[in-house]
């Protein structure tokens, strides 16, 4: 997923960057709110994450600017202004959903997948195996059930789905999921795939990823 993020405060706003950007995200920051309108009409991005309290352009202003125009871009406005009459403002303005500072970045995504789930088309990915994804949405689904995965988790799976049962090496996954051209001698791909399975796997029989020792991982077949 491809996020703006407009924050004045450096600490959070690195915070902030980093934790999505470790989830596989995807993150522009920046502290301008001229900059974040002129991403938001032109970037593509999937969301923006909007401060208030912006020192060139509050939020606010942005938030008009934008719905002014038509954009339809999802806006999840995160401030420190947290009374009803600031809520309302915002959410009048066009905001989508209205985030009161200090938060948890746990709380954080959540909202941020809520947001654009809701608002993104479908549009049809991979399949095999039973399982289908939808790019658009990073939405899972084995057998009719959908699966909540992270970002990387989905990566993950993408790259074993695409393969129609073929063995995919932990080599490959390192450089197509992690970008990693070399061994970083840790596990984690067989920690990523541990708790994939376990997602995957949830009240179903079978196993929905096989493992063979000096092949990789592959999708079983239905």
């Amino acid at each position: 997923m491809n996020i703006l993020l407009a924050e004045d405060d450096p600490d959070t706003r690195q915070f902030v960057e980093d934790a999505l950007g470790e989830m596989g995200h995807g993150v522009m920051a920046t502290a301008s709110g001229a900059q974040a309108l002129d991403w938001a009409r032109d970037s593509g991005a999937d969301i923006l994450v909007l401060d208030r309290m912006l020192p060139d352009m509050d939020g606010i202003a942005v938030l008009r600017a934008l719905r002014g125009g038509g954009h339809g871009l999802p806006v999840l406005m995160l401030t420190a202004l947290g009374r009803i009459e600031d809520r309302v403002d915002g959410l009048d303005a066009g905001a989508d959903d209205y985030l009161v500072k200090p938060f948890a970045i746990s709380e954080l995504v959540a909202r941020i997948n809520a947001l654009t789930r809701r608002t993104a088309p479908a549009e049809a990915g991979p399949s095999f195996g039973g399982i289908a994804l939808d790019l658009r949405t990073r939405q899972v689904m084995r057998e009719g059930r959908v699966i909540l995965l992270q970002p990387r988790e989905f990566r993950l799976l993408e790259e074993l789905v695409r393969e129609g049962g073929a063995f995919v090496t932990r080599k490959m996954l390192l450089e197509r999921v992690w970008d990693f051209h070399f061994d970083p001698q840790t596990k984690i791909v067989e920690t990523h795939m541990s708790r994939l399975r376990s997602k995957l796997n949830e009240g179903f029989a079978e196993d929905a990823i096989e493992t063979v020792r000096g092949m990789g991982y592959r999708v079983r077949g239905s």
